[in-house]
């Protein structure tokens, strides 16, 4: 562009002739700041039609973990709104919020800047206020908001104390909290120590760490649920240790298998080839347990 200008600056002004100059120039920067703008208005386009629920996209209804991280600050402020039994605590820079059940026995930690692959989220249970902790689970930033919104409920109605230690690592344990992912087709596989249900289309699954389970104290996960390209670089991650009550595994997979969600996309050109419908699962009322 400047070569441009300097171009029509050199072929059309005359030393003798200031007033050529000055015109110029002035039709030379009008011509950029018309450029400009319209680089600008396209940037702008372009941004507002990649933001989650921007005026140009259409939501269509996906598989609930392929569905839109939505607002996870908004689905805790009506956590808490609801559930006056847990208390909020903020942190001195601002930066974390904490859920208190008032037995002081379960505990929700918010972290509101965590990176999108970082643990956003991380719930511990605790058998008295001042004991170590029971078993905790992990949550990243973008996971989708229905599956946040399952563990949220869950952890409202109180069913997360009803634990048994070791008997995760037992089959039948293991069959109740994956029952859902069975029912739904997804495919099942070992490799050594790990047990793992996968989609037919390989984005999304669940994973048991079977020596993870026989753990009485670690940071192995022993539960791994995840989407996207693969366990080892997901588009988002839930991590549950060892003694994870089996009654939310079950929960949060059933969600996996049969809950549908919706995602916003950029409105496809004409020309542009007809995208594969993603598959979704029948959907079912949850069993109550």
């Amino acid at each position: 562009m400047t070569d441009s200008i300097d171009a029509h600056v050199r072929l059309d002004t005359h030393p003798t002739h200031p007033s050529a100059v000055t015109a110029v120039l002035a039709g030379a920067q009008a011509r950029v700041d018309t450029e400009r703008s319209a680089v600008e208005a396209r940037a702008t386009l372009d941004l507002g039609a990649a933001k989650p629920g921007s005026p140009g996209q259409e939501p269509e209804t996906v598989p609930v973990y392929l569905a839109d991280t939505g607002d996870h600050d908004a689905l805790l402020d009506a956590f808490l709104d609801a559930h006056g039994e847990f208390e909020k605590w903020r942190t001195w820079s601002d930066d974390t919020t904490h859920a208190i059940h008032e037995s002081q026995t379960l505990r929700i930690e918010r972290v509101h800047e965590a990176h999108p692959r970082d643990n956003a989220w991380t719930v511990a249970a605790y058998e008295t206020p001042v004991s170590d902790r029971l078993w905790h689970l992990t949550m990243t930033g973008t996971t989708p908001a229905p599956v946040l919104q399952t563990l949220l409920d869950r952890l409202a109605e109180g069913e997360v104390w009803d634990f048994a230690i070791g008997d995760l690592a037992t089959g039948r344990a293991i069959a109740q909290a994956t029952c859902a992912l069975t029912d739904a087709g997804w495919q099942n596989t070992v490799d050594g120590r790990w047990i793992r249900w996968e989609t037919t289309q390989g984005d999304a699954g669940v994973q048991f760490d079977a020596f993870a389970a026989r753990q009485t104290a670690g940071t192995l996960s022993t539960w791994t649920l995840w989407a996207g390209p693969g366990i080892d670089r997901p588009a988002w991650a839930v991590n549950a240790s060892a003694h994870t009550p089996v009654s939310l595994i079950a929960d949060l997979t059933e969600e996996l298998a049969h809950g549908i969600g919706t995602r916003c996309q950029r409105p496809r050109l004409a020309s542009a080839p007809p995208a594969v419908a993603p598959v979704l699962p029948e959907t079912r009322p949850s069993p109550r347990r």
